[in-house]
């Protein structure tokens, strides 16, 4: 991490004062980027806190940078690792990665058995979870709890996970599981090989995709191209 002022660490009650500077951040982070979370009330936030199942960055100053928590599902068969956000004024320094290592190391010592899985679209998060030794997996392979996928509903995505039955979705699901899984090292260069290729093959397939729809439309307008595309790829997902 670039900033060695920032300090990380297991969050406590008296951080409670960051409540709703952590969901307002939540909100915008999500709307800007277009997609949609599960939205967290402060006092939620605060109860994870209560309950040392969160951490936080701070300036040595006492100024917010970032936060991630924890939740459980199915009587701790699994565990999750939600709510990563950063101050806009903190990243790409590094903290975000230090933050899902802290928060993952919690996670083991409170649910040592447990399965620890995420969702998501972020390919620099894919990278953060292989480091840490997670695998990509099907949906098929994540809890089944009801209270989990209900937190999908304020997804902009929620209509396609349900067309699809909830098998797939934007998202990519990884899973660290304690009783088989690779060593961060080999889901590494697992992820540096599928990532790249996946990047050509996405790369290739629009190029395709695309000389097809001007085809069709025979010059039609960009928006229009642009529906049919993305209707498309809505297909085969």
């Amino acid at each position: 991490m670039e900033n060695s002022n920032i300090i990380i660490r297991v969050a406590t009650a008296a951080d409670k004062k960051f409540s709703t500077i952590i969901t307002d951040e939540m909100a915008a982070s999500a709307k800007a980027r277009g997609t949609g979370i599960a939205r967290r009330s402060p006092g939620y936030i605060e109860q994870k806190m209560e309950e040392g199942k969160a951490v936080i960055a701070l300036t040595t100053d006492d100024v917010w940078v970032g936060f991630c928590y924890i939740e459980a599902w199915e009587h701790n068969k699994f565990v999750a690792n939600s709510g990563l956000i950063v101050s806009p004024d903190f990243r790409k320094t590094g903290v975000a990665k230090s933050i899902k290592k802290r928060i993952f190391e919690l996670s083991r010592e409170k649910y040592p058995d447990s399965k620890i899985f995420g969702l998501t679209t972020g390919l620099a998060v894919m990278k953060i979870n292989s480091d840490l030794g997670y695998e990509p997996v099907t949906y098929s392979e994540l809890t089944t709890d009801e209270q989990f996928w209900a937190g999908c509903k304020s997804c902009v995505n929620y209509d396609i996970l349900m067309s699809k039955e909830r098998k797939n979705c934007m998202c990519t699901a990884m899973l660290f599981d304690p009783a088989d899984h690779y060593t961060p090292e080999e889901t590494r260069q697992e992820f540096k090989k599928h990532s790249k290729a996946y990047e050509r093959f996405m790369r290739l397939k629009q190029s395709k995709m695309l000389k097809f729809l001007q085809r069709k439309e025979g010059g039609g307008s960009s928006k229009s191209l642009l529906r049919y595309f993305l209707n498309f790829l809505n297909s085969i997902i």
